[in-house]
């Protein structure tokens, strides 16, 4: 059945409805993180698989928060394509918790550390087709499209998960340093967005 769609439509139901779900997220995936039932280190240590993938999935989840909500900044209005476009990116957010549980669950295993970055790499995929959904909406001399200009960030990642995949069978502490790695380069502030609204501004 076909959808129709006004042809414009306010951000700030999508914004809010994204908000919210993201919270949802990263309250699930601290759900992990049993109590211990002594008073001992030793029951921290046990833990200590669970809170490190707790704590890179937080991190990924915060940037992806973040560079969501500097994005729809400089966004206007939105269609049916780019509701649907956010949809896809918050379905591969929402399988962080049970990416996140699967690594932490069984100690850094080959297959749930690949399948770990496979879900990194669908969303760093979504994520674009949302971007690249809202260039498309508003032009390509639109505020975002002169804000990202060749986002070396963003094209960097996709490869770098792709890679960290079959890596996870060689060796799962190379393919963990990629994903950290990747955190770490996203967690430099990036300004691009701000700096194309202030002059804008003035």
């Amino acid at each position: 059945m076909a959808l129709d769609y006004p042809a414009r439509m306010e951000k700030n139901r999508l914004e809010a409805f994204s908000d919210g779900v993201i919270a949802i997220i990263i309250t699930i995936m601290v759900l992990e993180l049993k109590v211990p039932h002594t008073t001992e280190l030793a029951a921290l240590k046990e833990l200590l698989p669970v809170f490190l993938s707790y704590v890179l999935s937080f991190i990924y989840v915060g940037i992806y928060w973040n560079n969501h909500h500097h994005m729809f900044q400089a966004v206007k209005r939105v269609g049916g394509g780019v509701l649907w476009a956010n949809l896809h990116l918050l379905f591969w957010l929402s399988l962080f918790p049970f990416a996140t549980g699967w690594v932490s669950e069984n100690h850094l295993a080959a297959l749930p550390v690949a399948a770990y970055g496979f879900v990194l790499l669908m969303a760093a995929v979504a994520y674009w087709i949302l971007q690249q959904s809202i260039i498309r909406r508003e032009g390509r001399d639109s505020l975002l499209a002169r804000a990202v200009g060749g986002d070396w960030k963003g094209k960097l990642s996709p490869p770098l998960y792709f890679a960290a995949i079959p890596l996870a069978f060689v060796s799962v502490w190379l393919a963990s340093g990629i994903y950290i790695l990747v955190a770490l380069l996203w967690l430099v502030p990036d300004r691009r967005i701000e700096r194309t609204l202030e002059k804008c501004e003035d």
